[in-house]
């Protein structure tokens, strides 16, 4: 069957929406059109339906389609959908830059802006460490910077005005006793009131986010809050004491009435995806102890090939190593639009013995972004209370 005469095979206005024609652009010089579209005489009129010029684009090799099958029918129009695939370039001279210019002051300019339906703030808790002394001081420094970080947030959130919030808590909430660092012990609250503490900062968090509309909470399990004896983790992953400390949590909220879900990992696992839905990005959480310093990315990539929780993930939000970290990795095939990896900074009091062995150390800070409906992560909106 010719390209005509399959076109010819799928007029029908009264179509779902992703049936109805469409453009997706997938590198510089293929194009993916799916039908119906009303029948044409020529393929140079179907190419004009499409809005090429044939004067001024010549077709590089063979034209597919792709058909299906939606109705009983094989012989009525109506019960067939078509997709045409094509590589095009222009024709040898046909580029003009004084008409291209004019081409694009002419093309109208695309809308930038979007209403707060369509933006999701996201705000990721990272490495608070409950409990936890250093130089930055112990537990009553520590309130009182969640406290202030709070205050900040708030102001954020009015500013923004999104449609909701979601709250990542990307691991470490308290300190532990037997996470391995060198000094260990270098605490000043006992591991009961660690989770105590933490868990009242962490609804703290949630009641603020909360006075903006529905919040979504998403825990994953960490090193310092794993259930251990020593360095041996102790039973599944999700026998964390950390996200023991989010169910005792959601049961709070829910005795308060306030809008707010949980997402938690499954038994086995150590990341988890969020999933917003309706054009918004996915995020994957995972920690950070799964893997090297800066070598988030290579793990997240061999997460997809391994078809693991974050492997689906439009955006990776870390943890663990303290410092704030932004690279773009990797792109969404469907979307079109990049993927990110985001290591969260830190919240704690600081980690002196690391920074005496490798001379590195960070200031505290709350990360927040946005993901906005059918844009994705938006890399203008992010910020480090």
């Amino acid at each position: 069957m010719s390209l005509v005469d399959a076109a010819r095979r799928g007029p029908d206005s009264d179509v779902p929406q992703e049936w109805r024609a469409r453009r997706a652009v997938v590198d510089g010089t293929t194009e993916v059109v799916t039908g119906p579209i009303e029948p044409v005489e020529t393929d140079a009129a179907l190419l004009r339906k499409f809005g090429y010029d044939p004067d001024e684009i010549e077709l590089v090799g063979t034209i597919n389609q792709w058909r299906k099958q939606v109705g009983e029918d094989e012989n009525d129009p109506k019960s067939w959908r078509v997709s045409y695939f094509f590589k095009h370039r222009p024709r040898a001279g046909a580029h003009s830059l004084p008409a291209l210019y004019a081409a694009a002051r002419r093309r109208p300019r695309k809308q930038v802006t979007q209403a707060a339906a369509d933006r999701i703030t996201v705000v990721a808790l990272s490495d608070m460490q409950y409990g936890k002394v250093g130089s930055r001081g112990g537990t009553p420094e520590l309130i009182e910077r969640l406290a202030e970080k709070r205050v900040a947030l708030e102001a954020e959130l009015r500013k923004r005005r999104p449609r909701s919030v979601v709250l990542l808590e990307v691991g470490d909430v308290f300190e532990g006793f037997e996470s391995g660092g060198n000094p260990m012990f270098t605490n000043d609250v006992s591991l009961s009131q660690q989770i105590d503490g933490s868990s009242t900062e962490v609804f703290e968090f949630v009641r603020l986010a909360a006075r903006f509309g529905h919040v979504d909470v998403v825990p994953v399990p960490s090193n310092h809050t794993a259930w251990r004896a020593g360095k041996q983790q102790l039973g599944r992953p999700g026998d964390d004491l950390g996200l023991l400390a989010h169910r005792q949590i959601r049961k709070l909220a829910a005795a308060a009435g306030i809008d707010v879900d949980w997402h938690f990992p499954a038994e086995y696992d150590e990341s988890v995806l969020f999933e917003p839905g309706e054009g918004f990005p996915s995020i994957g959480v995972a920690h950070g102890n799964q893997f090297a310093p800066l070598s988030g990315a290579l793990w997240w990539a061999k997460q997809t090939h391994g078809g693991q929780p974050v492997g689906a993930a439009d955006i990776l939000v870390t943890g663990h190593y303290h410092h704030l970290f932004v690279l773009p990795s990797g792109r969404n095939p469907y979307t079109a639009q990049s993927k990110w990896w985001l290591q969260a900074p830190t919240l704690d009091n600081g980690s002196d013995w690391y920074r005496n062995k490798a001379g590195d150390d960070s200031d505290p800070g709350l990360l927040v972004f946005d993901i906005v409906r059918e844009r994705g992560f938006d890399l203008q909106s992010l910020t480090v209370l």
